[in-house]
């Protein structure tokens, strides 16, 4: 009989446990891993490299939305290396990045989340690490869906130029 107020209690809509909740797969987009610029208008050799930067990993954590079993709210921390190329004008660069939730099947963004981490390099020093802020993306679990049926990329915003680089001598 002592049993039956403890299940009752179990089940009476208290919040779930943080970090109780599945989380979808996340990865770094191949593609948009680094981030290499050089100098505007100029040759694209060491000389004129202002900037290289990769995603060298990042921190997530997912929770069901408010405690809602229909909603997961994935928080993601990019985590950053630059290095100061030998045109660089200043101390500091800016990484542009984002992070966008799609289906499986990649036919449909569902969400996109753009963000620019600063990166300061101290005196005498040309490469620095930096982290993101953390980006939160709602993932949508409608009855019949799981979190597995989604995917979660993060990746550095690209010019045209800058993806065909990297497309053209491949992943480092």
């Amino acid at each position: 009989m002592l049993a039956l107020p403890l299940l009752i209690t179990a089940c009476g809509g208290s919040p779930l446990p943080a970090g109780s909740a599945p989380c979808p797969r996340i990865a770094i987009l191949a593609d948009g891993a680094d981030l290499t610029r050089f100098r505007t208008g100029a040759a694209r050799d060491l000389t004129a490299l202002t900037l290289d930067a990769r995603i060298t990993g990042f921190d997530a954590r997912c929770d069901y939305a408010g405690g809602d079993l229909r909603a997961l709210e994935v928080r993601i921390t990019p985590r950053f290396e630059a290095e100061r190329g030998p045109a660089a004008a200043g101390r500091g660069a800016d990484l542009p990045w984002f992070v966008a939730l799609s289906d499986t099947a990649d036919t449909r963004i569902l969400a996109r989340v753009a963000q620019t981490t600063p990166v300061t390099f101290p005196p005498n020093v040309q490469r620095a690490e930096a982290s993101g802020r953390p980006v939160q993306v709602v993932v949508p679990l409608p009855e019949g869906r799981r979190a597995s049926d989604y995917v979660v990329r993060l990746s550095f915003q690209l010019t045209p130029e800058e993806l065909a680089l990297n497309r053209q001598r491949g992943p480092r």
